[in-house]
C-alpha cells in the first residue's frame, strides 16, 4: 500500500510537538486498569493490546491463558467469495435518478422511495450457509493463542491490568508457592506483539494456536512455530508466526509445543496476510516474506531490547499530552468497581484522566502509518460474523474513531485513513457514474476492504453518498493542523477536488433559486427527501475546504471559483416550526423523537459552519434540536452529544453525556435505542462493542478544554463545574499550535503556547481577547490578567 512514511520523515516537523524543557517533578502513579479476576468474556472483560497491525485481547487465566488476536487487512468478501462481485455497481442505475426526482416533485415521496430502494441500491450476492453470509464480507479474527499452565490450587494476590501509561498488559499472582507474572506489549517499530511468562519455580506450559480458518500447513523449526491459513469463503491467506525464548525445553506435538522445566518463556508474535490496498484485486502481498523479514529483523533482539525499542516508540506519542482533574487521589478499587460507584454518583476525576487517554492509547495501539485503518472495533474482532461486519461505516463511525488524532497530539495515527481514503477514490468514481451519472467520487454507508463504495442493500440506511465529503474533512483537518502544504497539495487536494466535483453535478435546483441534494436520506432516520440538512452541510464543506485548499496553493481560480459559487447556492440552513434546525427541506422535524442519530447537526460538529459567535441564530436552533432528541443514546451517539454541547460552550451539559459514556453497561446484544455506556473492561457499548464511543468521548474532552475550529484559540470554551481545577499539556490548535492550560477555581490561570512556525493568532478566553504574537520554536505563556 502506498503509505506517508516518507513524507513523515520529510515534513516531521509539521506535526511533531516542539516539547519544553521536561518537568522535574516526580513522575506520577500510571494510569491503569486492573481487576482482582480473570476475564471470562471477550466483549465485556478482556483487555486490549496493540501494535497498529494486530490488535490482541488477553483474559489472565491462571490454569489457562487466552490470548485472542485480530490482523486488520484480514478480510472475508471481495472477488474470491465470488465471481461475480463487482463492488456493488449496477449498471446505469442513473436512469431511475430523474423519475426519482420527478416523483419527489410531484410530492410522491412513497414511490420516490420505492423506486430508489429498488433502483439505485448496491449489488450484493447472499451466499446461504456462508459466514459471513454475503460476498460484502467481513473482517476476521485469525484465531487464538492458549497457553495451559499447571493447576496450582488456590490463587491468591491475584491482579490482571492494563497500564495505558506505558502500554503494558500484567497479570500477577501467587498459586502453591509460587510467584507468577506476565508482561505483554505491542512493539509497532519491529511489528511484534510479545508475551512473557515467568514463574518463581520451573514449570510446564503447553501451548497451542485455535482458529476458525483452513489449515495449509504448521510447523515448529529452530523455536519458531509457524501457522499458514486461509479464509474458506475468498481463500484469502495469511500466515501467523511466533519465536519462542526460554530457559525451558520444548517439543512439539500434534499443534502443541510443550516447554519443561521454565522459569521464563517469551513469545515474539507477528501476523501476515496476502491483501493489498489497491484497487480492484486487494491481492498479492507476499505474506511470507513478509513474516520472515519480520523475523530476521528480530534476531537478536531479546525481551529487554523490545520493550525498550516499545517503551520509547509509545512515549513518544503518549506522553504529549498530560491531563490533571484536580486533586484527588484515585480510589484503591478494581477498575469495575470504581466504574459502578462513579455511575452511582461518586466523584473520580481520575476516572475520568484515565477513560480520556484510554483513547489515545488505544489510538497508538491500532493506528499507525502503514497499517490498515480502524474499523468499528478497532484492531479487536473475535469473530468471523462481527456486528456490522466490523466495517468502516462512513455515515459517522469511521471518522468519530478518527476524531481525537490532531487534538490530541496524534497526528501520525490519522494517516492509515488518509491512505485509506485515497485507495477508495477509484471505487468510488465508478459509483459516482453507475448510479448517478457524476463526475468525482463517493463512498457510502457500508464500506468494506474490497472497494464496496455503492449505496448499501436498503434504505433508508445504506444510502450516503455524503460519506466522501466527510472522509475529505479529515484530509482537510489534518493540514489545518500540522500546516504541512506537501500533504495538502500532493495528497488531500486531489481528493477533495474529486470529491467536489461529485456534488456539482449531483446538487439539483429546487426552482426558487438554490441547490438541493436529492434524492437524499438523513442518516439511518426518516424517509426520503429533496434535501437531507446533512447532505447540504457536507457539501458545503467539502466545497469550501476545496476552494481554500486551492486559495492556498495558489492552483485552480477557477475551479476555486466554481466551487464558491456553488457552496453559496445551497439552500441555507432551515430553522423550523417549532425553532429547531431542521433535518431535511421539509419541516417535518418530530419534536419527540429521541433517534441516536442528529446528522443535521454536522455543521455544529464535527463542522464549522455553525457557531455560537459567528451564526448565533443557527445554533440556538442546533440547541433546540439537540435539547429535543434528550440525552440517552447509543454509545457513539452520547459521544457525539459530547461534542455538540462542548462546541455549544455548555460545560456541564457536555460533562453529563461524558460521565453516561461510562456508565455500566453488561449486555452483548443490539441495542439501538438507549443502551450505551461502557463495559467493564472500559470499551465503549453501542452496545455491542464498538471504539467509536471511546474516541469521540476523548475527542470531546478536548473540545470542552481547546477549540479552534473558527480561527479564533478558544481556551476552555466548555469548562464544567465538576472539574474546577485542573491543567491539561499538549493539546493541538489548528495552525499547529500546542496548547497547555492551568485553571484553579473554574478560571483560568495561565496558557502557554507553542509553534514550529512564526504566526499572529488571536486568544479567547470568555468575552476577553488577546493578539499574540507567536515566535518560531518559542514557548511563551499569558496569565488570566493579561485579557481585556
Amino acid at each position: 500500500m502506498k503509505t506517508f512514511l516518507g513524507l513523515l520523515i520529510c515534513s516531521v516537523t509539521a506535526f511533531s510537538p516542539l516539547q519544553a524543557q521536561p518537568d522535574p517533578k516526580p513522575k506520577p502513579a500510571p494510569l491503569s486498569l486492573w481487576y482482582n479476576q480473570p476475564a471470562k468474556e471477550w466483549m465485556t472483560q478482556a483487555l486490549p493490546i496493540g501494535n497498529g497491525h494486530v490488535g490482541a485481547m488477553f483474559f489472565g487465566g491462571t490454569d489457562e491463558e487466552r490470548i485472542q488476536f485480530s490482523e486488520g487487512s484480514l478480510w472475508a468478501g471481495g472477488k474470491g467469495a465470488n465471481a461475480e462481485y463487482n463492488f456493488g455497481l449496477k449498471k446505469e442505475a442513473y436512469k431511475y435518478l430523474p423519475q426519482v426526482r420527478e416523483l419527489l416533485a410531484a410530492g410522491k415521496m412513497k414511490e420516490a422511495h420505492a423506486l430508489a430502494n429498488k433502483e439505485l441500491t448496491g449489488v450484493i450476492h447472499e451466499k446461504k450457509g456462508n459466514t459471513p453470509s454475503s460476498d460484502f464480507g467481513a473482517q476476521q479474527t485469525v484465531g487464538d493463542l492458549f497457553i495451559k499452565l499447571p493447576a496450582k490450587g488456590a490463587v491468591q494476590n491475584y491482579r490482571r491490568e492494563l497500564n495505558i501509561s506505558d502500554a503494558l498488559g500484567k497479570v500477577s499472582y501467587d498459586a502453591g508457592g509460587s510467584h507468577f507474572e506476565r508482561t505483554y506489549f505491542g512493539n509497532y517499530p519491529s511489528k511484534a506483539m510479545v508475551y512473557k511468562f515467568t514463574s518463581s519455580t520451573p514449570e510446564t506450559y503447553s501451548i497451542r494456536f485455535e482458529t476458525p480458518h483452513a489449515k495449509d500447513y504448521e510447523q515448529f523449526v529452530k523455536n519458531q512455530y509457524t501457522f499458514g491459513g486461509h479464509l474458506k469463503d475468498n481463500h484469502q491467506e495469511f500466515e501467523t508466526v511466533y519465536r519462542i525464548d526460554t530457559d525451558g525445553k520444548t517439543a512439539f506435538s500434534n499443534g502443541v509445543l510443550t516447554v519443561t522445566g521454565a522459569k521464563s518463556i517469551v513469545l515474539i508474535h507477528t501476523v501476515a496476510t496476502d491483501y493489498v490496498m489497491k484497487f480492484p484485486d486487494y491481492k498479492g502481498n507476499d505474506f511470507k516474506k513478509a513474516n520472515a523479514a519480520t523475523m530476521a529483523k528480530l534476531t537478536g533482539k531479546n525481551y529487554a531490547a523490545l520493550l525498550a525499542e516499545q517503551q520509547k516508540d509509545y512515549h513518544g506519542l503518549f506522553d504529549r499530552v498530560a491531563l490533571t482533574l484536580g486533586n484527588a487521589t484515585a480510589p484503591a478499587l478494581p477498575t469495575d468497581q470504581r466504574q459502578k460507584a462513579y455511575s452511582a454518583g461518586q466523584p473520580d476525576t481520575r476516572l475520568e484522566e484515565l477513560y480520556f487517554q484510554y483513547g489515545r492509547y488505544l489510538m497508538i495501539s491500532s493506528t499507525r502509518p502503514g497499517t490498515m485503518p480502524m474499523s468499528l472495533q478497532g484492531k479487536w474482532n473475535d469473530s468471523t460474523n462481527p456486528p456490522w461486519a466490523n466495517d468502516y461505516h462512513t455515515n459517522i463511525n469511521i471518522q468519530m474513531l478518527y476524531w481525537p488524532a490532531e487534538a490530541t497530539n496524534l497526528s501520525e495515527c490519522h494517516l492509515p485513513l488518509m491512505d485509506f481514503t485515497q485507495s477508495i477514490v477509484e471505487p468510488g468514481r465508478l459509483a459516482a457514474k453507475e448510479f448517478f451519472n457524476a463526475k468525482g467520487w463517493i463512498v457510502n454507508t457500508m464500506l468494506n476492504a474490497y472497494g464496496y463504495t455503492s449505496p448499501g442493500w436498503d434504505f433508508p440506511w445504506g444510502f450516503f453518498p455524503g460519506g466522501a465529503a466527510w472522509l475529505c474533512q479529515h484530509l482537510w483537518e489534518h493540514y489545518a493542523f500540522t500546516n504541512d502544504k506537501v500533504f495538502l497539495k500532493n495528497t488531500a487536494y486531489p481528493v477533495m477536488k474529486e470529491a467536489s466535483e461529485f456534488w456539482m453535478d449531483y446538487l439539483s435546483n429546487d426552482g426558487k433559486g438554490h441547490l438541493v441534494s436529492s434524492p437524499s436520506y438523513s442518516p439511518e432516520h426518516g424517509g426520503i427527501s429533496t434535501g437531507a440538512t446533512m447532505d447540504h452541510e457536507m457539501a458545503w464543506d467539502v466545497l469550501n475546504n476545496t476552494a481554500e485548499a486551492a486559495a492556498l496553493l495558489g492552483i485552480d481560480a477557477d475551479f476555486a471559483q466554481k466551487a464558491r459559487a456553488t457552496r453559496d447556492k445551497i439552500l441555507p440552513l432551515q430553522i423550523g416550526r417549532w425553532k429547531q434546525l431542521q433535518e431535511w427541506r421539509e419541516d417535518v422535524d418530530d419534536s419527540t423523537s429521541h433517534h441516536r442519530h442528529v446528522s443535521h447537526l454536522y455543521a455544529l460538529h464535527p463542522g464549522k459552519q455553525i457557531s455560537i459567535g459567528q451564526t448565533p441564530t443557527e445554533a440556538e436552533a442546533a440547541r433546540v434540536s439537540l435539547n429535543a432528541r434528550g440525552d440517552d443514546g447509543t454509545g457513539w451517539s452520547l459521544a457525539w452529544k459530547v461534542n455538540f454541547w462542548a462546541r455549544l460552550q455548555d460545560g456541564n451539559r457536555a460533562h453529563k453525556l461524558f460521565k453516561s459514556v461510562l456508565r455500566p453497561v453488561a449486555d452483548q446484544g443490539t441495542n439501538m435505542a438507549d443502551g450505551g455506556g461502557s463495559y467493564a473492561n472500559l470499551l465503549c457499548a453501542h452496545p455491542p462493542f464498538q471504539l467509536d464511543g471511546n474516541m469521540g468521548s476523548t475527542a470531546g474532552v478536548a473540545e470542552m478544554l481547546l477549540q479552534s475550529q473558527t480561527g479564533v484559540i478558544e481556551l476552555l470554551p466548555a469548562l464544567p463545574d465538576a472539574w474546577a481545577t485542573g491543567s491539561v499539556k499538549g493539546l493541538k490548535a489548528r495552525g499547529n499550535v500546542t496548547v497547555d492550560e492551568v485553571w484553579e477555581n473554574g478560571k483560568l490561570k495561565s496558557v502557554t503556547l507553542l509553534t514550529p512556525n512564526a504566526q499572529k493568532r488571536v486568544l479567547k478566553y470568555g468575552n476577553k481577547t488577546i493578539n499574540a504574537e507567536l515566535a518560531a520554536g518559542k514557548a511563551k505563556t499569558w496569565n488570566a490578567g493579561d485579557f481585556k
